[in-house]
């Protein structure tokens, strides 16, 4: 059996990658938090403010032997708009923003080829806005964010 990774990404309302990444086979775990930010145990209002510096983020732990980090990173992409800055449709705010937490040199180098393959590849007509950041501590967010989606019944949340 292999070790199970982590990855963390920032993709706007966390709410919906969750659910994105728990469909994906191979993902253990997915839980939502925030990463990114200068406070300690921060609140959803306090991120919400944006004053935290924080990004609503999806943390992934999976298994390499069934997922690659390289498809955790094309789900990333295919989950909301990377060109956009510091919003995801009506959601505005750094704590919308696009960023790959990486959690080791290995997965900078695969995000930062990954991200590069994406503007290459022009098809989102604008430059990827993604950034790439080194991965610090993880707050989990309060328990009623976590599977919020899905104890509400809902599969998707649709922007």
């Amino acid at each position: 059996m292999s070790e199970i990774q982590t990855a963390t990404f920032g993709a706007g309302c966390f709410w919906g990658v969750e659910v994105t990444f728990r469909n994906v086979v191979g993902v253990v775990d997915a839980r939502v938090g925030y990463m990114g930010g200068h406070a300690e145990h921060p609140t959803y209002e306090q991120v919400c403010s944006g004053l935290t510096g924080h990004a609503e983020v999806v943390q992934v732990r999976f298994d390499p032997a069934q997922v690659a980090y390289e498809d955790l990173l094309e789900t990333f992409f295919e989950a909301h708009d990377p060109t956009q800055v510091n919003r995801q449709g009506p959601d505005v705010g750094s704590q919308y923003r696009s960023v790959v937490f990486v959690h080791d040199d290995a997965q900078k180098e695969t995000a930062v080829a990954a991200r590069s393959a994406r503007e290459a590849s022009g098809r989102h007509g604008a430059p990827i806005a993604t950034a790439i950041e080194p991965a610090g501590t993880f707050w989990p967010a309060e328990e009623y964010h976590q599977q919020y989606l899905v104890k509400r019944g809902l599969a998707t949340c649709r922007i």
